[in-house]
């Protein structure tokens, strides 16, 4: 086993996903696949929370969605459910 494959997270697929736990350099991997999952799931709309920090995350996460073939749309966050600390990303159907 190397130190890779013990460094996997496994991530549950439901509606949102908190980043904090990911390291920096895996954040486009991980959410590429959340993405992908959550379509699969039937997922319409899910939140994904970088964080209100100075923004890195935030942009990492808004050039991901912006290049994701089944991303129709983005925002921040309402007040309710993050604010500028998450991003809500409406998807397509498949």
């Amino acid at each position: 086993m190397t130190d890779d494959d013990r460094d996997e997270i496994e991530v549950p697929i439901e509606d949102s996903i908190d980043l904090h736990p990911v390291r920096p350099r895996d954040i486009p991997d991980v959410v590429r696949s959340y993405l992908d999952a959550a379509v699969e799931r039937g997922f319409r709309e899910v939140r994904i929370v970088h964080g209100k920090g100075i923004g890195f995350q935030r942009e990492v996460v808004r050039k991901v969605l912006e290049s994701h073939p089944d991303v129709e749309d983005f925002a921040l966050a309402p007040p309710e459910r993050g604010s500028w600390g998450a991003t809500v990303a409406r998807l397509r159907n498949r």
